[in-house]
């Protein structure tokens, strides 16, 4: 694989027939072309390698939760506490290095105390080593420099100087190692060693509970995988229990054997932890899917996992009804369409600090939506004189009324006319003066007193035009509006607006 190094073409990566033909990173596609003519070159991709390191980042979750990227062509993978599961390390090593080839991937592993020490003798000494505990020195002391992860020049450098193996680094000071070198090569030595941790960071968060089942025979259909995720709901379930908590949100994931990785997602509105409901959601989160979910050849490990919960106290119940229970199934039907239809299929209106109507509510995805803190909240009074739609835009319409105060006779709304039999109001919202551009000054005289009056009226006019006076009217068919007047009369030089906001129900 080649790409491209300033006006040069260089070759960027190797398998195995190329490098026992002598051939290295580095050296000019030209030279390589020359010394070897049938060997084949194909332009680098940086995108398609990254989308398939992200994907066998994803299949290697198989064996540990925590998996992070190392550069363009590797990947960390922290096994510590996983490795019982498959029979010890060695056996783990083993089992990724047979998967790995089935998938087309011809891939290089090691095991060792720190992540430098294993990037180091996977790439630099064989495949499938397991460095004894403790043993890392001796491990890395034959190695170059270059395996201790510096770049091309420090190392390049340090062979000019004689220092052609670890051994030789370590044993030279350190002092001038640093003048001459700069601290990374210290820094990449100690963290190789142990004597400096080296965090990494996994590509995906660590979920708070997990449960998964390993399937001798791999599974196709969607009813399999229900089954499967029932008994695992149950796990969880029973683990959510004893923390007194619950699940927020799931995900299951399908581990495919030829290595793709499905990911499904529900969100809960609020905490649970019976298994039935986890089910009944993935039931129509795979529902929704349809054919969408390929199997391919199979899936052969299914997980799920609650990445994030809430404390869930136990509830006394007793004979008579309790609206909590109304609110619990409304709550698990509306988690059900959510996780058939999507996220927003259901929206929640959120009340917002703002004097304007149309700002007033916003609507969240029922799932995020918070709760409301006490009855009065839920039921407003000031939320029952609001009519049940809003339009989107206000509309222009045309009144005749009684000036300046008079009562409301008649309006007219697009194209037709509407008598006006009852009236109330005027309700006054003033503008939100302090969320507003504030008006432009007009030009200071040497006194500066013009400047200052001249503000005020320019925000006294600008005010007035801004402030609203609804009115809840009724036709004489009963239909019932919320309209208002912008502007006041006498205030300006134009006389004031009307528009229809919303109406009742």
């Amino acid at each position: 694989m080649s790409r491209r190094d300033g006006n040069t073409q260089i070759v960027a990566a190797l398998d195995r027939r190329a490098e026992a033909l002598r051939l290295k990173r580095g050296m000019g596609v030209a030279d390589a072309r020359a010394m070897h003519p049938s060997v084949e070159i194909v332009e680098a991709d940086a995108q398609a390698d990254r989308r398939l390191l992200e994907s066998l980042a994803d299949w290697c979750d198989r064996y540990t939760p925590l998996v992070a990227l190392d550069g363009a062509d590797g990947l960390f993978l922290d096994i510590t506490g996983c490795s019982h599961l498959f029979g010890g390390e060695q056996a783990l090593v083993a089992d990724m290095l047979r998967r790995f080839p089935e998938q087309g991937i011809e891939a290089r592993a090691a095991v060792a105390d720190t992540a430098g020490a294993a990037w180091a003798v996977a790439r630099f000494h064989g495949d499938a080593v397991v460095v004894p505990e403790g043993a890392a020195a001796g491990w890395l002391t034959p190695l170059p420099p270059a395996a201790l992860r510096l770049d091309t020049a420090t190392a390049t450098a340090l062979d000019s100087v004689g220092l052609r193996t670890i051994g030789a680094v370590m044993a030279a000071p350190r002092a001038p190692l640093v003048r001459r070198f700069g601290r990374e090569i210290v820094l990449r030595l100690d963290q190789a060693l142990g004597l400096i941790d080296e965090a990494l960071s996994p590509r995906l968060p660590v979920p708070e509970l997990s449960a998964e089942r390993r399937l001798a025979e791999p599974i196709m259909t969607v009813e399999d995988v229900e089954r499967v995720v029932l008994p695992l709901a149950g796990a969880l379930g029973e683990a959510l229990e004893r923390r007194g908590a619950g699940a927020l949100a799931l995900r299951l994931f399908l581990f495919r054997v030829d290595g793709l990785v499905a990911r499904l997602s529900v969100g809960l509105s609020r905490p649970a932890r019976a298994s039935d409901r986890m089910a009944k959601l993935f039931h129509e989160r795979l529902a929704a899917l349809g054919d969408g979910l390929d199997a391919g050849c199979g899936f052969d490990l299914v997980r799920l996992t609650v990445p994030s919960v809430a404390p869930l106290d136990m509830r006394q119940t007793d004979l008579g009804e309790d609206r909590r229970d109304d609110e619990d199934r409304f709550a698990l039907f509306a988690d059900r369409v959510c996780a058939r239809f999507g996220r927003n299929a259901i929206r929640k209106p959120v009340p917002v600090a703002s004097h304007l109507p149309e700002r007033a509510v916003a609507f969240s995805p029922y799932a995020e939506a918070p709760a409301a803190t006490s009855a009065r909240e839920a039921e407003s009074p000031a939320t029952a004189e609001r009519p049940l739609r809003l339009f989107k835009r206000p509309e222009p319409i045309e009144v005749m009324t009684g000036i300046p105060e008079g009562p409301l006779l008649n309006f007219r709304w697009r194209r037709a006319h509407y008598p006006v039999v009852r009236a109330e109001g005027p309700e006054r919202i003033g503008s939100e003066w302090w969320l507003e551009t504030p008006p432009v000054e007009r030009k200071q005289d040497e006194t500066g007193e013009a400047c200052e009056a001249g503000r005020k009226q320019a925000a006294g006019e600008s005010a007035a035009q801004r402030t609203r006076d609804y009115f809840r009217v009724e036709d004489a068919e009963g239909r019932r509006y919320w309209l208002y007047r912008q502007g006041l009369y006498g205030r300006s030089g134009e006389p004031p607006r009307w528009f229809l906001h919303g109406v009742f129900a």
